[in-house]
């Protein structure tokens, strides 16, 4: 990385760029923190007026149906939280116990966690540069060489486990390459869920991610581009699997107007009234939050433009990304480099973040399968994330 004359160092220019997209700012100044500011407190308080604060109320139903509106979903459940709703979707689609999923190596914990609940294991993939997501490409080749569909099943040539699905996750909203992760789904006979947590108000050739896969699993929690507190959501276009989808999530009890019955094992996952009220508020103002992401990720993208050796993350092609967060890279790996950075913005107030620990780096996951990393490996020292709250942009 060259250094502008009459600049101590790059990194002091790195810095410097951040401050001109943050200034006169309160500190800290938070990587990404809700807006309030529409019908929230009037939702909330008509369900605490009424007493309907629970999973029953009439806010839940219009929660769901403003998602199916927003993301063109055929079908939307909502769930307590993003890892319920994910943990949700793998049992849809027949995850099992002693089964294989892929996740990318590159992504929050929870992905894996819901893997585990199911009683399968994850099995570690890597990630495009391009897309921040799973590589297509280079899984199919790792697939060739360790992965046969017999029957009709995918199964681990290597440890003889079923690999029954794909989770690729929307890193920092931006949406992998489903085309070639729906193709190699299918060639391989892998279901694909996808982990939309980050990408909501984000879009794939024209189509809200979620609609992709069999089922998707949204994410409201507080720092998400909107919030019900905690909360999430089941995406599906399949009317079997999303009436399952709501059975399964609410205790799996049969309908009866006084009676206890219950007919397989259920989670307590619904969403309360109280956070739907929230969430129905919030997307109410999603379109105007998406608006002020995009203008300051445009704002970082001015700041960084003559400044070498490191670049914002654009979305990919063929995509319109929420820029949930504005992730810096650096044009090479180099840990030192991005911790000093992190260390200095910190100090500064400005609440930087690094990508989350890969998952083959956490004792619990160290053991997993897993395909050569090295492309999550380089973007782990490539990474920065910066504040992207909505407000920023004003």
């Amino acid at each position: 990385m060259t250094t502008p004359a009459g600049r101590s160092s790059t990194h002091d220019v790195i810095v410097d760029a951040v401050k001109r997209v943050l200034p006169d700012l309160r500190s800290p100044v938070a990587l990404h923190e809700p807006s309030f500011g529409g019908n929230e407190w009037q939702y909330v308080k008509e369900c605490i007026d009424t007493k309907w604060v629970s999973s029953a109320g009439k806010y839940v139903d219009r929660f769901e149906e403003m998602l199916k509106g927003f993301t063109g979903a055929g079908y939307a459940v909502a769930t307590v939280n993003g890892t319920a709703a994910l943990h949700a979707c793998l049992l849809l689609t027949g995850v099992e116990h002693g089964d294989e999923v892929l996740i990318p190596a590159l992504t929050f914990i929870a992905t894996a966690n819901a893997v585990s609940y199911t009683g399968a294991r994850p099995h570690l993939v890597d990630s495009d540069t391009a897309t921040l997501g799973v590589d297509a490409s280079k899984l199919d080749h790792y697939l060739r060489e360790t992965a046969a569909v017999r029957d009709g099943v995918c199964r681990n040539l290597r440890t003889g486990a079923v690999i029954r699905a794909l989770v690729p996750m929307h890193t920092f909203g931006h949406p992998v390459d489903l085309d070639a992760i729906t193709a190699l789904c299918a060639r391989w006979q892998i279901q694909l869920v996808e982990d939309a947590a980050e990408s909501l108000g984000s879009y794939y050739r024209g189509r809200h991610t979620g609609n992709f896969g069999t089922v998707a699993a949204l994410s409201f929690n507080g720092n998400k581009v909107i919030t019900t507190g905690g909360g999430g959501a089941i995406l599906t276009n399949d009317p079997a699997l999303a009436k399952l989808a709501k059975h399964i999530t609410t205790t799996a009890r049969t309908a009866h107007r006084w009676s206890f019955m219950h007919d397989q094992v259920g989670y307590n996952y619904r969403l309360p009234n109280l956070n739907a009220a929230l969430g129905c508020a919030q997307v109410e103002q999603l379109p105007g939050f998406l608006e002020s992401k995009r203008a300051l990720a445009q704002r970082y993208f001015d700041a960084f433009e003559d400044v070498s050796g490191v670049s914002i993350m654009r979305e990919p092609a063929h995509c319109r990304s929420n820029y949930w967060l504005n992730a810096l890279l650096l044009d090479r790996p180099d840990v030192a480099v991005r911790d000093r950075l992190l260390e200095t913005l910190n100090g500064l107030g400005i609440m930087a973040r690094p990508v989350w620990t890969l998952m083959h780096r956490l004792p619990v996951y160290a053991d997993c399968p897993r395909m050569d990393l090295a492309q999550a490996e380089a973007l782990d020292a490539r990474i920065v994330n910066l504040p992207s709250s909505p407000f920023l942009a004003d």
